[in-house]
């Protein structure tokens, strides 16, 4: 009983975690979900939620009941949970951090991310050049993509806000790519939570129905893709997290260009959060390692 109700408060501060990282410009709920080594579940119940909605609007019960029979309601509900008390218990603060002291904020997730990169690579099961040379293509995207500077658009139409949700949702379940980010760069950031403030349904529900169709559609083509070519997916969403470490180094501009500090007023306390984060981050990559050399020796 004591172990059942360990592994549900893991998942439940996993979904925690997620929920966090969604608010985190630069960091994406699917970079947690990739350390936390439970990534491919989460796009593989994604994958079949999605085709079971489906099968509901075909009015194909058996299909329906077939493909829902299989699902861990209870994960899910539990790391649903997390992902959705994630505002309320304080991530809400974090906004507020990065505009008060976003060296400092950045710094500390830069340290945080880097350290963890390990831990999925390490899953890869064959690790070969070709796996190397996917993760710095994906990197090299990646690391273009974070810089983009962000983008203007007024009195959008509602076939772009469809899109654009759909966008941005697939790029939310990327490791290393911010929905938020991307709506910002395309322009669509303002508008929607404009319409959101406005309490403005037409837009608001165009804009949940294309999250929704993106998120669904985009996740059966992930789970296909680590059925099939596992080890090559890892090491492309292994590069996605680190191209976009870019958009968490501490001394940034306003379209997002790299600079380098000034002087060195008040940069011991920026670097120590870094080294803070890297100290966590590190010592989880080795709690993950020895795990992994266990799982391997059948232990």
């Amino acid at each position: 009983m004591g172990q059942l109700v360990g592994k549900w408060i893991v998942v439940f501060l996993q979904g925690l975690a997620i929920g966090v990282a969604n608010v985190i410009p630069g960091v994406s709920g699917g970079t947690l979900a990739l350390i936390f080594g439970i990534y491919a579940k989460l796009i593989a119940l994604l994958s079949d939620l999605f085709k079971a909605a489906l099968s509901l609007v075909r009015f194909d019960f058996g299909k329906t009941k077939q493909l829902l029979a299989p699902i861990p309601w209870g994960f899910l509900a539990v790391l649903g949970a997390g992902i959705l008390v994630a505002p309320l218990a304080g991530a809400a603060l974090i906004p507020g951090l990065l505009d008060a002291w976003p060296e400092h904020s950045r710094s500390l997730f830069f340290g945080l991310i880097l350290g963890t990169i390990p831990i999925p690579w390490i899953r890869i099961e064959k690790r070969q050049f070709n796996q190397v040379l996917l993760l710095i293509v994906a990197a090299a995207i990646s690391f273009v993509i974070v810089g983009l500077p962000p983008a203007q658009v007024a009195n959008p139409s509602l076939i772009t806000i469809f899109f654009s949700a759909a966008l941005a949702i697939c790029a939310m379940i990327l490791p290393g790519v911010s929905g938020a980010f991307i709506l910002l760069v395309i322009g669509m950031y303002a508008p929607i939570f404009a319409a959101i403030d406005a309490r403005d349904f037409a837009v608001i529900l165009v804009f949940a129905l294309g999250a929704g169709v993106g998120l669904g559609s985009f996740a059966v083509v992930l789970k296909a893709l680590l059925e099939k070519a596992h080890d090559a997916t890892m090491a492309v969403l292994v590069g996605l997290m680190v191209g976009s470490l870019r958009s968490l180094w501490p001394w940034l501009s306003e379209d997002r260009s790299l600079l380098i500090p000034e002087s060195f007023t008040g940069l011991s306390p920026i670097i120590l959060l870094g080294v803070l984060g890297l100290a966590i981050s590190a010592a989880m990559t080795a709690w993950e390692l020895k795990a992994n050399n266990r799982r391997s020796d059948g232990h």
